[in-house]
């Protein structure tokens, strides 16, 4: 063992908390000042966000999730239905567009509320 175990900061879920892009300490105020720009203080706690950052990994995860769920798609529509290229073009690409960048936000914020909960950035200054 290489020390007593982190005890979560607070008692906020941190998946329903992403997922409604609130604030990871109290769940209550907005994360996000834009689209995905995080807030550098929470309105309604004070908790310090702007050391908050999740880096690249809600873009792999929905690298992954929408681009399976794309191929797939693509794939079963060709083999049971045989529609032309440019129409299954159409469909599939402005709808795993749309499904991409309604999934960033709160894929975002689920890894900066686990950041949070887990106290990653206490343990990375360690």
């Amino acid at each position: 063992m290489t020390g007593p175990a982190r005890v979560p900061m607070s008692g906020v879920n941190p998946f329903l908390a992403g997922l409604f892009c609130r604030c990871p300490n109290c769940g209550e105020s907005p994360l996000f000042s834009g689209y995905l720009k995080v807030r550098t203080r929470c309105d309604r706690c004070g908790e310090d966000l702007s050391h908050a950052e999740s880096g690249d990994g809600p873009v792999v995860f929905i690298l992954l999730i929408i681009g399976a769920i794309g191929c797939f798609g693509m794939l079963f529509v060709e083999f049971k239905f045989h529609p032309p290229a440019w129409l299954q073009l159409a469909i599939w690409l402005p709808l795993m567009g749309f499904l991409t960048l309604a999934a960033l936000r709160p894929f975002k914020a689920i890894l900066i509320a686990l950041q949070f909960h887990n106290r990653a950035s206490e343990a990375r200054n360690d």
